[in-house]
This record gives structure tokens, C-alpha cells and sequence, in this order.
């Protein structure tokens, strides 16, 4: 009885077409689809980040620079509120520390109105998903010590909330790996292609160049390049000539798997059946050589923006990448570089945790792309 239930997923697997086969192995993959979803979620965030964010990016409250995180509590009688914290000055060392306020509760509500902001930068809003209800705030006489705010994951040194932040943060780190991605796509299309399918000394010249790109180091490639942008550049400009760095050493790997693809597949019947009917040599290579491997040049593409993502946080992380006012994981980090700040104020450095969940996911993913990508080779 088992074996004919083999023998009948296989006559329907094999019934298939190789895309309806990759859904089914990817769909099977647990680990790669937890990923999928945790990388949808946050690509959402970042593209709502308006209105997931409790405050605008450039809101701050120098009052509470430094402030704790305060966590969100629910109870019978207030609901879901947080407790307000009380600034206090050491009149020895004139340290700041703040303590808890019992008395001072702050009513939170979702979907409130808060700080105005413009979606997009086209629509004016000011609601947001989740912040203070200041409709239910209580009215306090001491309201130099104890401000209505709500810093969920603490404040930076001027008062800015980390949490909003990292949202809107989210918008630059995760799409600068997609747009140096797409460069990439049609760099290492293009060229792979162009050595895979001439060969002779084309292939040689692209390839002993490929290895002359790799064997420069990437990282202080990276920082001379970044070090040579002009201070007063406009953050756009910026953004995109960092986006151009990283895809300009970042195309090489994917060029080699196109190359050698190409390689194993030009001389297959299909392909010399075009050329005899007189198909043009870039219509053979685009529309029939490239997508038999499509799948793989997905996977290629999915494990790099890791790479992307890591090399515009090392760049913004010292001071040679994006600069404030623009706000990315890798900015937020710039607080950390003073080790004692770190540890008086651990919470700066929740940017970090991001960026690994980050990475880890796309590489998940790309593990889970890889195995559905040769659904041929196990169907189990």
C-alpha cells in the first residue's frame, strides 16, 4: 500500500511544471517560510513606518535624553498604560537616573492621535498604531519632572525615541539592499552572460577581471570610497552613491553562476535550434538560455542582500556612510562607539538585534529557495 502511494506522488509531481515544483519543496520548508514571513512583516513596517511608529523620526524631547524603556502593562483599572518616568539629578555626581512614578500613569489606546506626520510625504495623518491616549492623560502639577511620553525601547542621548527610529530606520537599511540588488541583477546578467556565451578571450578578459574586483578587500574598499563622499552631499545622494558602491563590488559572484550556467546550457538542442532559425544572439541568451535558471539566479540574489545590508551598516557605523538627520540601523549605532555609553545604556544598541534578525532570515530564505530550486533532484 506504501508503495503505490509513492508511486502516485510521483506520477503527480511529475505532472508538474519545475516552478509548480519549486512552490511545493519551498512550501514544505519550514524554516525558510518562518522567514519569508518575519521578512514580509518587516517590509511592511518599514513601508507603514509612519503610522507603526509612535513619534516622527525627527521628534525629540531633550528632557528625557537617556530615558529607560518603558514597558507597556495592562490592569482592570487603567487598562493597557505604561508608568510615567520621574527625572531625578544626583546632587553629588549630577548624574541623571530616572525612577518610576507609581502615581503617574499613561493611558495607552492604538490608532490615537499623536505628533502630525505625512504619509509618504503625500498624505497628512497624525493618528498612529500605538501611543499615548493624551485624551486620558491625567493633568500633574509637576510637569517639568514628569513628561507624557512613551519610550518603549528607551531614549538616545536627545531625547529622541529609539523605537521610532529603528522603524523608520527600517526604510533605509532594508531597501538599500533591494536597489543595490537590482544593480547587481543586471550587472551580473549582462557580463556573466557575455562570458558564458562568447567564450575565447571575451570569457578570459571577464574573468581575470572578476578576479582582480574579488581580490581587493571589500571593507576598506568600501571605507576609502564612502571617506571620498563630500560632507555637504544631500542624504538622497548620498543614499544612492552607497547604494552604487556596494552593488559595484557586489556582482561579481552572481556573474560566475550566470557564466557558468550559460556555459552547460549553449550548446543544449533548444539553443542551437534558435540560432539556426536566425535568432538574434541576445535573444538566444535572454529569452531562452537565462530563464532554464532563473531559479538559481533568485537564490544568488536572495543571499546577497545580507551583504548589502551589512556593508551599508558598517559604513553608516563609522561615520563614512549616511549621516543625521537620515535615520538607518546603521546611524543608530553611531551612539554605540563609546563603550561606556553602551554600558549605562544597553538599550542603544536594539538596532543590532534587528540587523541579525535580519540577516538570518534572508539567509534562511535563501537556503529554502536553494534546496526548492532542483525540485528534480528530491521530491520527498
Amino acid at each position: 500500500m506504501s508503495d503505490l502511494t509513492e508511486n502516485e506522488n510521483e506520477l503527480s509531481t511529475a505532472a508538474l511544471s519545475q516552478w509548480q515544483l519549486i512552490r511545493l519543496r519551498f512550501s514544505r520548508h519550514l524554516l525558510a517560510r518562518s522567514s519569508l514571513f518575519v521578512l514580509v512583516v518587516l517590509y511592511l513596517v518599514a513601508l507603514f513606518a509612519e503610522v507603526i511608529a509612535p513619534y516622527t523620526s525627527g521628534w525629540r524631547d531633550i528632557g528625557q535624553a537617556y530615558c529607560p524603556p518603558q514597558l507597556p502593562a495592562i490592569s482592570f483599572g487603567h487598562g493597557l498604560h505604561v508608568k510615567a518616568m520621574k527625572r531625578h539629578v544626583d546632587p553629588i555626581t549630577l548624574k541623571r537616573y530616572y525612577i518610576e512614578a507609581p502615581d503617574e500613569i499613561m493611558p495607552l489606546g492604538f490608532f490615537v492621535r499623536g505628533v502630525p506626520y505625512k504619509l509618504w510625504g503625500l498624505i497628512p495623518m497624525d493618528r498612529h498604531f500605538l501611543g499615548i491616549d493624551l485624551s486620558r492623560v491625567p493633568i500633574s502639577g509637576d510637569a517639568d519632572q514628569v513628561s507624557a511620553t512613551f519610550y518603549f525601547l528607551g531614549a538616545d542621548k536627545y531625547g529622541h525615541d529609539l523605537f521610532s527610529r529603528i522603524i523608520y530606520g527600517a526604510r533605509i537599511s532594508l531597501t538599500i539592499g533591494l536597489v543595490a540588488i537590482v544593480i547587481t541583477f543586471f550587472l551580473g546578467i549582462i557580463i556573466g552572460g557575455i562570458s558564458g556565451y562568447y567564450g575565447g578571450i571575451v570569457d578570459t578578459l571577464i574573468q581575470r577581471s572578476i578576479e582582480v574586483i574579488n581580490s581587493i578587500p571589500h571593507l576598506p574598499m568600501w571605507l576609502a570610497i564612502g571617506a571620498s563622499m563630500p560632507a555637504d552631499w544631500p542624504a538622497l545622494r548620498t543614499y544612492f552613491a552607497i547604494t552604487i558602491v556596494l552593488s559595484a563590488l557586489g556582482w561579481t559572484g552572481l556573474a560566475r553562476v550566470v557564466r557558468g550556467k550559460i556555459l552547460s546550457l549553449r550548446e543544449e538542442d533548444y539553443a542551437m535550434a534558435a540560432r539556426l532559425i536566425g535568432a538574434s544572439h541576445a535573444r538566444v541568451m535572454f529569452r531562452h538560455l537565462v530563464p532554464g535558471f532563473a531559479s538559481h539566479i533568485i537564490v544568488a540574489l536572495t543571499l546577497s542582500v545580507p551583504g548589502m545590508i551589512l556593508g551599508e551598516t558598517a559604513l553608516s557605523f563609522l561615520g563614512l556612510g549616511l549621516r543625521p538627520p537620515v535615520v538607518s540601523w546603521g546611524v543608530l549605532l553611531q551612539d554605540t562607539i563609546n563603550l561606556e555609553v553602551v554600558a549605562n545604556y544597553p538599550w542603544l544598541i536594539t538596532p543590532v538585534f534587528l540587523i541579525i534578525v535580519t540577516v538570518l532570515s534572508f539567509n534562511f530564505l535563501g537556503d529554502g529557495l536553494r534546496d526548492a530550486a532542483d525540485p528534480y533532484g528530491h521530491t520527498g
